[in-house]
Protein backbone atom coordinates (compact mmCIF):
# COMPACT_ATOMS: atom_id res chain seq x y z
CA UNK A 1 0.00 0.00 0.00
CA UNK A 2 1.23 3.42 -0.84
CA UNK A 3 2.39 5.51 2.16
CA UNK A 4 0.35 8.85 2.56
CA UNK A 5 1.73 12.16 4.92
CA UNK A 6 -1.39 14.09 6.63
CA UNK A 7 -0.07 17.49 7.64
CA UNK A 8 -2.74 19.36 10.56
CA UNK A 9 -0.76 22.85 10.05
CA UNK A 10 1.38 24.36 7.76
CA UNK A 11 3.61 26.77 9.39
CA UNK A 12 7.63 26.92 9.22
CA UNK A 13 8.28 23.17 10.71
CA UNK A 14 5.75 21.61 8.52
CA UNK A 15 6.94 23.54 5.59
CA UNK A 16 11.03 22.69 6.65
CA UNK A 17 9.44 18.82 6.41
CA UNK A 18 7.26 18.88 3.29
CA UNK A 19 10.42 20.58 1.07
CA UNK A 20 12.99 18.28 2.86
CA UNK A 21 11.10 15.02 1.70
CA UNK A 22 10.12 16.55 -1.74
CA UNK A 23 13.65 17.36 -2.08
CA UNK A 24 14.90 14.42 -1.41
CA UNK A 25 12.19 11.97 -3.22
CA UNK A 26 11.02 10.35 -0.67
CA UNK A 27 7.30 10.98 -1.25
CA UNK A 28 5.66 12.27 -4.21
CA UNK A 29 3.67 15.52 -4.04
CA UNK A 30 0.32 13.24 -4.51
CA UNK A 31 1.71 11.64 -1.20
CA UNK A 32 1.31 14.65 0.53
CA UNK A 33 -1.85 16.99 1.93
CA UNK A 34 -2.31 19.22 4.59
CA UNK A 35 -4.79 21.59 5.80
CA UNK A 36 -4.48 24.65 9.11
CA UNK A 37 -6.29 27.44 10.16
CA UNK A 38 -7.50 30.08 8.23
CA UNK A 39 -4.18 31.53 8.35
CA UNK A 40 -3.26 31.46 4.32
CA UNK A 41 -0.20 28.64 5.45
CA UNK A 42 -1.76 25.98 4.24
CA UNK A 43 -2.30 27.60 0.77
CA UNK A 44 0.88 28.51 0.46
CA UNK A 45 2.62 25.71 1.17
CA UNK A 46 -0.13 23.87 -1.36
CA UNK A 47 1.24 26.34 -4.03
CA UNK A 48 4.80 26.01 -3.43
CA UNK A 49 5.01 22.36 -3.51
CA UNK A 50 2.00 21.17 -5.58
CA UNK A 51 0.69 19.00 -2.39
CA UNK A 52 -2.83 18.19 -1.77
CA UNK A 53 -4.53 21.21 0.70
CA UNK A 54 -8.05 20.52 2.35
CA UNK A 55 -10.67 22.98 4.16
CA UNK A 56 -10.58 20.44 7.43
CA UNK A 57 -9.16 17.91 8.85
CA UNK A 58 -12.13 15.78 8.37
CA UNK A 59 -11.40 16.04 4.87
CA UNK A 60 -8.30 15.48 5.13
CA UNK A 61 -8.78 12.43 6.85
CA UNK A 62 -11.06 11.15 4.65
CA UNK A 63 -8.23 10.37 1.60
CA UNK A 64 -6.62 8.03 4.28
CA UNK A 65 -3.38 9.13 5.29
CA UNK A 66 -1.21 6.06 6.25
CA UNK A 67 0.81 8.85 8.73
CA UNK A 68 -0.87 12.08 10.83
CA UNK A 69 1.15 14.76 11.64
CA UNK A 70 0.14 17.35 14.08
CA UNK A 71 1.96 20.20 13.08
CA UNK A 72 -0.30 23.04 14.98
CA UNK A 73 -0.21 24.70 17.63
CA UNK A 74 -0.33 22.95 21.11
CA UNK A 75 -3.34 24.47 22.36
CA UNK A 76 -5.24 23.78 19.04
CA UNK A 77 -5.30 19.48 19.29
CA UNK A 78 -8.32 20.71 22.21
CA UNK A 79 -9.75 22.14 18.91
CA UNK A 80 -10.37 18.82 17.18
CA UNK A 81 -13.74 17.96 16.16
CA UNK A 82 -14.79 14.74 17.99
CA UNK A 83 -15.12 13.23 15.00
CA UNK A 84 -10.88 12.91 13.95
CA UNK A 85 -10.56 10.23 16.58
CA UNK A 86 -12.30 7.69 14.83
CA UNK A 87 -11.50 8.82 11.41
CA UNK A 88 -7.83 8.37 12.40
CA UNK A 89 -8.03 4.84 13.39
CA UNK A 90 -5.27 3.06 12.31
CA UNK A 91 -3.06 5.79 11.29
CA UNK A 92 0.57 6.39 12.76
CA UNK A 93 0.34 9.73 15.02
CA UNK A 94 3.48 12.10 14.91
CA UNK A 95 3.55 15.02 16.85
CA UNK A 96 6.04 18.11 16.44
CA UNK A 97 4.12 19.59 19.09
CA UNK A 98 5.63 21.56 22.35
CA UNK A 99 4.87 20.10 25.46
CA UNK A 100 1.99 17.48 24.59
CA UNK A 101 2.71 14.43 26.38
CA UNK A 102 2.16 10.92 24.78
CA UNK A 103 -0.63 10.17 27.22
CA UNK A 104 -2.64 13.24 26.10
CA UNK A 105 -2.05 12.32 22.30
CA UNK A 106 -3.29 8.58 22.87
CA UNK A 107 -6.68 9.41 24.81
CA UNK A 108 -6.84 12.21 21.58
CA UNK A 109 -6.36 9.38 19.18
CA UNK A 110 -7.40 5.91 20.80
CA UNK A 111 -7.19 4.14 17.57
CA UNK A 112 -3.98 5.75 16.40
CA UNK A 113 -1.79 2.55 15.43
CA UNK A 114 0.99 4.09 17.61
CA UNK A 115 2.09 7.47 18.56
CA UNK A 116 5.15 9.20 18.45
CA UNK A 117 5.79 12.59 20.49
CA UNK A 118 8.77 14.41 18.95
CA UNK A 119 11.18 17.28 19.44
CA UNK A 120 12.34 19.19 16.46
CA UNK A 121 14.35 22.83 16.69
CA UNK A 122 14.03 25.32 14.39
CA UNK A 123 17.33 24.46 12.70
CA UNK A 124 15.71 22.19 11.48
CA UNK A 125 13.96 24.21 8.88
CA UNK A 126 17.67 24.26 6.69
CA UNK A 127 18.39 20.64 7.28
CA UNK A 128 20.54 21.06 10.27
CA UNK A 129 18.01 20.34 13.02
CA UNK A 130 18.12 18.07 16.11
CA UNK A 131 14.93 15.98 16.94
CA UNK A 132 14.43 13.69 19.77
CA UNK A 133 11.47 11.27 19.08
CA UNK A 134 9.50 8.84 21.43
CA UNK A 135 7.15 5.86 20.62
CA UNK A 136 3.86 5.23 22.65
CA UNK A 137 4.64 1.90 22.23
CA UNK A 138 7.04 -0.59 20.27
CA UNK A 139 6.89 0.08 16.93
CA UNK A 140 6.51 -2.32 13.75
CA UNK A 141 9.78 -2.12 11.87
CA UNK A 142 7.63 -0.20 8.98
CA UNK A 143 6.84 2.24 11.42
CA UNK A 144 10.35 2.90 12.48
CA UNK A 145 11.79 3.76 9.64
CA UNK A 146 8.68 6.12 8.10
CA UNK A 147 9.44 7.85 11.41
CA UNK A 148 13.47 7.74 10.78
CA UNK A 149 12.51 9.11 7.34
CA UNK A 150 9.93 11.93 8.11
CA UNK A 151 12.28 13.64 10.56
CA UNK A 152 16.05 12.69 9.58
CA UNK A 153 14.55 14.94 6.49
CA UNK A 154 15.36 18.07 9.36
CA UNK A 155 18.58 16.87 10.13
CA UNK A 156 19.32 14.19 12.83
CA UNK A 157 16.93 12.58 14.70
CA UNK A 158 17.72 10.54 18.20
CA UNK A 159 14.99 7.60 19.00
CA UNK A 160 14.92 8.20 22.91
CA UNK A 161 13.83 5.24 25.97
CA UNK A 162 11.85 7.54 28.08
CA UNK A 163 9.59 10.60 28.22
CA UNK A 164 11.46 12.42 30.62
CA UNK A 165 14.22 12.68 27.99
CA UNK A 166 11.82 15.12 25.99
CA UNK A 167 11.89 17.41 28.41
CA UNK A 168 15.71 17.45 28.89
CA UNK A 169 16.35 17.47 24.76
CA UNK A 170 13.87 20.61 24.45
CA UNK A 171 16.10 22.46 27.30
CA UNK A 172 19.20 21.57 25.11
CA UNK A 173 18.18 21.52 21.36
CA UNK A 174 14.74 22.99 21.39
CA UNK A 175 15.74 25.96 23.59
CA UNK A 176 19.47 26.04 22.47
CA UNK A 177 19.11 27.94 18.99
CA UNK A 178 17.86 30.80 21.26
CA UNK A 179 20.67 30.52 23.38
CA UNK A 180 23.08 30.97 20.87
CA UNK A 181 21.34 33.44 19.36
CA UNK A 182 21.42 35.42 22.48
CA UNK A 183 25.36 34.82 22.53
CA UNK A 184 25.42 36.50 19.11
CA UNK A 185 23.26 39.65 20.67
CA UNK A 186 26.19 39.89 23.69
CA UNK A 187 28.96 39.47 21.35
CA UNK A 188 27.59 42.09 18.97
CA UNK A 189 26.62 44.77 21.64
CA UNK A 190 30.14 43.86 23.37
CA UNK A 191 31.94 44.88 19.82
CA UNK A 192 30.03 48.41 19.75
CA UNK A 193 30.36 49.03 23.43
CA UNK A 194 34.35 48.78 22.63
CA UNK A 195 33.57 51.11 19.81
CA UNK A 196 33.56 49.51 16.72
CA UNK A 197 30.32 50.44 14.31
CA UNK A 198 27.37 48.84 14.33
CA UNK A 199 27.50 47.44 10.76
CA UNK A 200 30.89 45.67 11.76
CA UNK A 201 29.95 44.67 14.81
CA UNK A 202 26.79 43.00 13.94
CA UNK A 203 29.14 41.27 11.12
CA UNK A 204 31.81 39.69 13.53
CA UNK A 205 29.67 38.48 16.03
CA UNK A 206 27.53 36.43 13.33
CA UNK A 207 30.23 35.31 11.21
CA UNK A 208 32.70 34.14 14.41
CA UNK A 209 29.95 32.68 15.96
CA UNK A 210 28.90 30.73 12.52
CA UNK A 211 32.58 29.80 11.64
CA UNK A 212 33.12 28.71 15.00
CA UNK A 213 30.01 26.20 14.52
CA UNK A 214 31.76 25.07 11.42
CA UNK A 215 34.94 24.50 12.49
CA UNK A 216 33.78 22.48 15.62
CA UNK A 217 31.42 20.22 13.19
CA UNK A 218 34.23 19.64 10.69
CA UNK A 219 36.79 18.87 13.15
CA UNK A 220 37.92 15.74 14.91
CA UNK A 221 38.40 17.73 17.92
CA UNK A 222 36.58 18.13 21.24
CA UNK A 223 34.79 21.61 21.85
CA UNK A 224 37.63 21.70 24.96
CA UNK A 225 40.53 20.90 22.46
CA UNK A 226 39.51 23.47 19.83
CA UNK A 227 39.26 26.09 22.42
CA UNK A 228 42.32 25.17 24.40
CA UNK A 229 44.21 25.68 20.83
CA UNK A 230 43.29 29.21 20.42
CA UNK A 231 43.92 30.01 24.01
CA UNK A 232 47.76 31.34 24.44
CA UNK A 233 49.38 31.60 28.20
CA UNK A 234 48.82 34.71 29.05
CA UNK A 235 47.10 35.70 26.09
CA UNK A 236 43.70 37.83 25.02
CA UNK A 237 41.64 34.72 25.03
CA UNK A 238 42.96 33.47 27.95
CA UNK A 239 41.82 36.76 29.74
CA UNK A 240 38.48 36.65 28.38
CA UNK A 241 37.83 32.95 29.53
CA UNK A 242 39.14 33.97 32.98
CA UNK A 243 36.39 36.07 32.90
CA UNK A 244 33.79 34.13 31.77
CA UNK A 245 35.01 31.91 34.83
CA UNK A 246 34.98 34.45 36.96
CA UNK A 247 30.83 35.30 36.13
CA UNK A 248 30.28 31.71 36.25
CA UNK A 249 29.22 31.31 32.82
CA UNK A 250 28.73 27.80 32.98
CA UNK A 251 26.39 28.30 36.30
CA UNK A 252 24.65 30.93 34.27
CA UNK A 253 24.06 28.23 31.25
CA UNK A 254 23.31 25.26 33.54
CA UNK A 255 21.04 27.46 35.31
CA UNK A 256 19.60 28.54 31.70
CA UNK A 257 18.67 24.30 31.04
CA UNK A 258 17.21 23.67 34.46
CA UNK A 259 14.77 26.87 33.63
CA UNK A 260 13.80 25.51 30.74
CA UNK A 261 13.80 22.11 31.53
CA UNK A 262 11.75 22.72 34.40
CA UNK A 263 9.02 24.58 32.21
CA UNK A 264 8.82 21.74 29.90
CA UNK A 265 7.67 19.26 32.61
CA UNK A 266 4.93 21.92 33.68
CA UNK A 267 3.39 22.41 30.18
CA UNK A 268 3.25 18.52 29.62
CA UNK A 269 0.76 18.74 32.72
CA UNK A 270 -0.58 22.01 31.80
Amino acid sequence: MSQSLGFIGAGKMVSAIVHSLLRTNSFAPEQISCCSANDGTSEKLSNDTGISRFDSVEEMLASSPSVLILGCKPQQINELPPSVSEKSAGCLILSIMAGIPIAKLAKAFPKARNVVRSMPNTPGQIGHGVTGYLFAQSPSRPDQKMIEQILSSLGKAYKLSEEADLDRITAISGSGPAYVFEFTCALEEAARAIGLSGKLAKELALRTVTGAARLMESSDLAPKELRDQVTSPNGTTQAALESFSADELRTIVRHAVEAARARSVELSHE
